[in-house]
C-alpha cells in the first residue's frame, strides 16, 4: 500500500518516552534497575493522515501531569512537511518488580519533572 503498517505507531510512541526520559537524563534501563518497571495500561491512536515508508517522523512526547502511580504521555507525530499525522496516548504504571504491585515515581524522575510543572 505504501504506507506505514499500523503496528509501527506503537514503537513511534515507544520511542518517544525513550527520547523524553533520555532528554531528563534517565533511561528505561535505569527505572529497571532500580527496581521498577512500567507496562503499559492504555494506548490510544487517532490516524489523521498516513506514513509513507521511509518517511521521517518527529514525535513530539507530552505530558500533560505530573505522575502519580500512573504516568500519562500524549503524542504528536509529524511528516516531513510538519504535518501533523498522528495523535495518541498512552497510560503506563509504575510497578515495584519485587512486589509486582503499583508504586510511586522514583523521586529523582519527580524532581526532575517538577520544574516543567510550575507556574
Amino acid at each position: 500500500m505504501g504506507y506505514t503498517y499500523y503496528g509501527n505507531y506503537a514503537a513511534f510512541y515507544e520511542v518517544g518516552r525513550v527520547e523524553m526520559l533520555r532528554s531528563l537524563g534517565l533511561t528505561y534501563r535505569s527505572f529497571e534497575e532500580s527496581g521498577i518497571m512500567m507496562p503499559v495500561l492504555e494506548l490510544r491512536s487517532k490516524f489523521i493522515k498516513p506514513a509513507r515508508y521511509d518517511d521521517l517522523i518527529t514525535v513530539r512526547t507530552i505530558l500533560p501531569e505530573l505522575p502519580t502511580a500512573r504516568i500519562h504521555f500524549d503524542y504528536e507525530l509529524f511528516n516531513e512537511e510538519g504535518t501533523l499525522i498522528n495523535i495518541g496516548h498512552t497510560k503506563l504504571v509504575f510497578i515495584d518488580m519485587e512486589s509486582n504491585r503499583p508504586c510511586k515515581p522514583p523521586r529523582k524522575f519527580m524532581e526532575l519533572l517538577r520544574p516543567y510543572f510550575e507556574k
